[in-house]
């Protein structure tokens, strides 16, 4: 029956189909369209559809897997290129927990270079802190050099004169191309430089011996007051003198009441030009952490350098809030007019959340103002977490001690010795 033939003729002609796929040149024509990368998405699929039917034999099916499974670890050792130039400096800002070793690697080893992660590009701080130490010894060094120099103080009480004694020099370094120098020492009892003295000029020589008297009129209740500066030269005749160092002694009462003369050993300090008084001021610091709040009483000024021909200044003091160098507020005293010694007792607040006043401090100028062009800075000072010296020790006692004002005199110094980061624009 016809029924019967087309049943009997039908697995007849399944069996060519099952030879066919399972010849080799079907075999290479499989092979090369699983190289084929545009086919991947059809493999794929076929995989996929391999588990429910039985047209695709075993074979291909396992030899489909294994090309899928060897280009998706491909892919996986890929993910990570070698460093190059170009990344480097972008490395350099990854956390160190982001290694290249910490790459997923299937359940295959890792290269052998991802083993040992490599430290190119990457900043070693030991060798940069090995620089600035060296840095630092040279300043010293510098320093040290300057040798030492003996005096002695006394106050007379009846002439009311201060008597200096400058008594000798050791150890000065060599300004003159034989290896010696010509030494001779300036003496100033500041704020005054109006009354300049000096000692004789001794030749050919490192270790001086002068051995001379100099009277200072100044009563005896100025002298807390004053302060001694000593800058010692080496002369020369044909160009301008050099400078070998400096010393500035703050308190005169340091070693004694000055009743009786007493002998003082002091290292010269290293600097290449006499160093300029601009003067002090006094201001006290009080914090309230419940209000957050900062209050700056800008009590008064001494001895403030001249800014105007008259020999006077108009004195005013600016007091600006910084912030990681930036300025936030500003506010400022009233003006007084020609006095070097001017009294404010003026309050200046503001306001700062106690988790902030580790980030910010205070930058007081004083300013001299004109009338006619731009107003000038005679000094300024910082305070704050992070300024030098009593600027630091002043905020840190306000922080010690809230609700209670601590005042303090700072001395004024130039712009551009305030900071190490950089000046902000006033």
């Amino acid at each position: 029956m016809p029924w019967r033939k087309k049943e009997a003729s039908s697995p007849s002609s399944a069996n060519p189909a099952s030879e066919t796929l399972q010849s080799p040149s079907s075999r290479s024509n499989m092979a090369d369209k699983l190289k084929d990368p545009s086919a991947l998405g059809f493999l794929e699929a076929a995989v996929k559809i391999s588990h429910t039917s039985p047209d695709i034999p075993a074979e291909v099916q396992m030899s489909v897997k294994e090309h899928i499974m060897r280009h998706t670890k491909l892919q996986r050792q890929t993910t990570e290129p070698a460093s190059s130039t170009r990344h480097t400096s972008f490395k350099r800002h990854l956390p160190r927990q982001m290694h290249v070793s910490s790459v997923d690697y299937g359940n295959e080893l890792p290269p052998a270079a991802a083993e040992q992660p490599t430290s190119i590009g990457r900043i070693k701080p030991e060798l940069y802190k090995q620089k600035s130490v060296d840095g630092d010894d040279a300043k010293s060094e510098a320093a040290k050099s300057c040798g030492k120099i003996n005096f002695s103080l006394r106050y007379d009480y009846e002439s009311e004169t201060l008597i200096v004694r400058i008594l000798k020099a050791f150890d000065l370094p060599a300004k003159d191309f034989c290896g010696s120098s010509d030494p001779y020492v300036k003496i100033y009892l500041l704020p005054d430089r109006k009354c300049k003295l000096q000692t004789r000029v001794h030749r050919k020589t490192l270790n001086p011996t002068f051995d001379e008297n100099f009277h200072f009129p100044v009563p005896y209740e100025e002298l807390a007051d004053r302060k001694l500066h000593l800058s010692v030269f080496d002369f020369d005749r044909f160009s301008r003198h050099d400078m070998i160092g400096e010393v500035i002694l703050d308190n005169l009462f340091e070693a004694s009441d000055l009743s009786r003369e007493t002998s003082i050993w002091k290292d010269i300090q290293y600097a290449t030009s006499e160093s300029v008084d601009l003067g002090e001021i006094m201001f006290s610091l009080c914090y309230l952490p419940t209000a957050g709040r900062l209050t700056l009483t800008v009590i008064k000024c001494r001895n403030l350098k001249a800014m105007d021909i008259t020999g006077y200044s108009d004195p005013y003091v600016k007091v600006s809030l910084l912030c990681d160098g930036r300025r936030l507020k500003k506010k400022k005293t009233t003006i007084k007019k020609n006095t070097l010694n001017p009294v404010y007792n003026e309050a200046i607040i503001f306001d700062i959340p106690p988790e902030n006043m580790d980030q910010v401090s205070l930058l007081i100028s004083v300013m001299d103002y004109d009338r006619v062009g731009h107003n000038e800075i005679i000094g300024v000072c910082r305070v704050g977490i992070n300024a030098e010296g009593l600027g630091r020790d002043h905020w840190n006692e306000m922080l010690a001690y809230p609700r209670k004002p601590i005042a303090h005199w700072h001395s004024l110094v130039e712009v551009k010795k305030s900071f190490k980061e950089g000046t902000p624009r006033l």
